[in-house]
């Protein structure tokens, strides 16, 4: 990989926006930005700083909607495309943000009229491993309770 030629701004400008990422890829994902830098350093060393730098610290931080309104359209958008891998971090997201299961799984069958059965059915069987990692899956089943 020596023909790599990567580009990193090191204006204070960035170093602002990269700090203001960090401190909410923290809150909000519980992600330490180190973990996540060298998670990309051996193939495309400067991806994970633009991922701080742009998602979370020009993208995010905008003030003009709340954490919890932000997971649910991520996961919204993420569940029409399939991405299930970023679906299962953005769950962890939604609840630390205080999101409840039951609001973020009326937000993925939000999504069955757009994106069909397929890509929610999977984020609501992710969902499930998530919720029951975290200790929140109900002891009772789901189920209707008319006679």
């Amino acid at each position: 990989m020596s023909e790599y030629r990567s580009y990193v701004d090191e204006s204070e400008e960035s170093a602002v926006r990269f700090d203001r990422g960090a401190r909410i890829l923290k809150q909000v994902n519980d992600v330490e930005t180190e973990r996540l830098l060298a998670a990309f350093s051996d193939v495309a060393p400067n991806l994970g700083r633009y991922i701080v730098e742009f998602a979370y610290g020009d993208i995010y931080s905008r003030p003009e909607l709340d954490p919890s309104r932000r997971e649910l359209v991520i996961l919204g958008a993420l569940t029409a495309m399939g991405r299930d891998a970023e679906v299962e971090i953005h769950l962890h997201s939604a609840l630390n943000v205080g999101l409840t299961p039951t609001e973020i799984v009326e937000a993925l069958v939000q999504v069955l009229p757009y994106a069909g059965f397929p890509p929610v059915q999977t984020a609501v069987m992710i969902a499930r491993k998530v919720f029951a990692e975290r200790g929140l899956l109900s002891s009772e089943p789901p189920g209707d309770s008319r006679p």
